[in-house]
C-alpha cells in the first residue's frame, strides 16, 4: 500500500465491521461471578475515558495517537480514530485480559509462520510494549525524529515499512506482526460498541450505516436498496434518550 493511500476508505476496506465487532466483544470488563443471574453476569461495565491512559505511558500514547491519526484520519466524512476514542479502547484492552493473552496460546518459541497457524507472538501487551520503542528508534534512524514529530508523509512511509516488513525493528518484535495487530485493534476500536471506549458517538457505525444494537429491525428487512433511516443505537442506548 503506497504511503499516500493511508486513508479512511483504505483502512475500512481491509476488514469488515462484523469482524471488528466479533473481535471486540471479548473486552476486559465482563463479570464472571456465577452467583449473579445471567442478566447481571453478562453485563459489561463501561470503559471510563476520563481518567487518562491505564496501560500506555506518555511516550507510548504519543506514538499511538499519531499512528491512529494516519490509519483512520479525520476527514470530510467524519471523525477519525483519535476523535472516536480508539486510543482509549486499545489502552483498556491491553490493560485487561486481552492484553495478557487470555485464551491465547503463548508458549514459545514463536517462529515465522503462516497466517493459518494463528497467534505466534508474546502477549499483546508485551508486543506493544516492545514494539513501540523499537518503532521510535526506527523512525529516528530512518527519518530523523520520533514518529509523532514527523510530517504526515514521513509517518506514512514508516507505517508502510512496518506493513511490508521492510522496517527491521530492534527488540525482537517483527514489524509486520506489530502493524497487523495495531491495524486490527484500530478497526476493532473504531467499530466496537462505544461501551468499550472507542467508536465515540458511534462515529464508525454512522460512517457505514450500521444500526447498532437496535432491538428490532423487522420493518426494514425487506426494504432492499433503501438507506436505513434510523440513527444507530449502542448497547447502553443513545445519549439523547432519557430514562424515566
Amino acid at each position: 500500500m503506497p504511503p499516500s493511500d493511508f486513508t479512511r476508505r483504505n483502512v475500512l476496506a481491509t476488514g469488515t465491521a462484523g469482524l471488528a465487532l466479533a473481535q471486540a466483544v471479548k473486552a476486559d470488563t465482563y463479570q464472571s461471578d456465577p452467583k449473579l443471574p445471567p442478566a447481571e453476569t453478562d453485563r459489561p461495565a463501561a470503559a471510563d475515558p476520563l481518567h487518562g491512559y491505564v496501560f500506555f505511558s506518555t511516550a507510548e500514547a504519543s506514538f499511538i495517537e499519531a499512528a491512529l491519526a494516519r490509519l483512520i484520519p479525520k476527514d470530510e466524512l467524519g471523525p477519525g480514530a483519535v476523535e472516536a476514542g480508539v486510543a482509549v479502547f486499545i489502552d483498556r484492552q491491553l490493560a485487561g485480559p486481552y492484553g495478557q493473552g487470555d485464551h491465547f496460546y503463548l508458549k514459545g518459541p514463536f517462529p515465522k509462520s503462516e497466517p493459518t497457524q494463528g497467534w505466534q507472538a508474546p502477549k499483546p501487551a508485551e508486543v506493544y510494549r516492545q514494539a513501540i520503542p523499537a518503532v521510535e528508534r526506527y523512525a529516528k534512524d530512518s527519518a530523523g525524529a520520533s514518529f509523532a514529530q514527523l510530517s504526515p508523509e514521513k509517518q506514512d512511509t514508516v507505517l508502510k515499512a512496518l506493513e511490508s516488513g521492510d522496517a527491521k525493528l530492534k527488540g525482537g518484535v517483527e514489524a509486520k506482526t506489530f502493524f497487523a495487530l495495531l491495524l486490527q485493534n484500530t478497526m476493532e476500536g473504531f467499530f466496537s460498541d462505544p461501551l468499550y471506549g472507542g467508536n465515540r458517538d458511534m462515529a464508525g457505525w454512522k460512517l457505514i450505516g450500521f444500526p447498532g444494537a437496535r432491538y428490532n429491525n423487522r420493518p426494514y428487512v425487506l426494504r432492499h436498496g433503501e438507506r436505513y433511516p434510523l440513527p444507530p443505537v449502542a448497547i447502553g442506548g443513545r445519549p439523547d434518550w432519557s430514562r424515566s
